[in-house]
């Protein structure tokens, strides 16, 4: 029986992870807010990566005892793939470091948060791994991995021929905050809410104590051309007035132009990763072709996945008794007829 190759190993560790992590009772496993006011000051849309950055996945703060500059990246804060643009994040990253690397500084890790959902892939990795150049490690005096996982075990071995001795030496995992506090002043950095309940929870349960209760994360902001996942009052204003949201008006024209006579529209599925990269396009304000994937069954499932994931149906709840009524009302009147 063939081994699986590396990519399949870190999806399979990642799965692993996950099932502990969900057994924790108030984990949750979703992308948190943004920063708040108080931690970095506030985003403009006209920054050049604005559409990365108010993620809040890389936050810069404070300092360690030798001065040294801290540098965070927060796995938790990593949206869903099909709403980030992985290459856009590694530009941000070299961005962001560039202002930082002429100096030692300090890269700080949290893995807690990774998931099938939002793991870039390893051959993403691997690039970035190579991007990141001399000019970026030789004045990088620390990284610490905090809460890291059996999916760090394989990405060790998957990177153990390009890592350099010196380099490994650099890397220290540390299981709990408290660890991590020993060496840096943990109040000045921005740790997300999510990754310290996961700690508390972590220390409960090695301790015995009662569990914290839980807390939902308010959602970060969308996107100025956000398509999926906000409401139609937000798309009405980010479209200059235009009543019909982007995505509905082109997939209902192309079903109209080549999808009437298709039989079994709307019943069948798509591929997932052709769903999620459709999704990705229309949230970037980018053009679709759906004439490229040739598949009219494509924008179907677009139209479906679009008013899915609308927070509030088109009926909307205040009126859904009354339409409930009509056809209730129109389902009798069409029994009396036929009876």
């Amino acid at each position: 029986m063939s081994r699986p190759d590396p990519e399949e190993l870190a999806e399979i560790e990642l799965r692993k992870d996950e099932e502990p992590e969900a057994a924790l009772p108030g984990v949750i496993r979703r992308p948190s807010a943004a920063p708040t006011a108080g931690q970095e000051p506030a985003l403009s849309t006209s920054h050049p990566f604005y559409d990365v950055a108010r993620h809040g996945i890389l936050q810069v703060a404070g300092e360690d005892c030798h001065g040294r500059r801290v540098v965070s990246f927060s796995c938790c804060r990593m949206p869903p793939s099909h709403e980030l643009n992985h290459r856009r994040l590694l530009e941000y990253l070299k961005y962001a470091l560039d202002q930082h690397v002429e100096s030692d500084y300090i890269l700080v890790y949290f893995h807690y948060g990774l998931s099938s959902r939002n793991k870039p892939s390893l051959h993403w990795l691997q690039g970035a791994y190579r991007e990141f150049d001399r000019k970026y490690k030789k004045n990088l005096k620390a990284l610490y991995v905090v809460h890291p996982t059996n999916f760090i075990k394989v990405l060790w071995n998957v990177f153990r021929p390009l890592i350099s001795h010196k380099f490994g030496r650099k890397v220290t995992y540390f299981n709990y905050l408290s660890e991590l506090r020993v060496h840096l002043q943990c109040d000045q950095l921005a740790i997300p809410p999510e990754v310290v309940r996961y700690d508390e929870k972590l220390q409960s349960l090695r301790k015995g104590a009662p569990l914290p209760p839980a807390k939902t994360p308010p959602p970060r902001p969308p996107l100025p051309t956000q398509q999926f996942g906000v409401s139609l009052q937000y798309l009405k204003d980010k479209n200059q007035g235009e009543l019909i949201p982007p995505v509905l008006r082109f997939t209902v024209t192309y079903l109209r132009e080549k999808g009437l006579r298709t039989e079994g529209l709307f019943r069948r599925s798509a591929s997932i990763q052709t769903v999620l990269e459709i999704q990705r396009l229309y949230n970037q304000g980018k053009p679709v072709n759906f004439d490229d994937y040739g598949d009219v069954h494509i924008p179907a499932v677009i139209l479906k996945t679009f008013l899915r994931e609308l927070p509030q149906p088109l009926l909307t709840f205040k009126a859904y008794e009354q339409i409930l009524g009509i056809t209730r009302a129109a389902w009798g009147r069409s029994s009396v007829g036929e009876f």
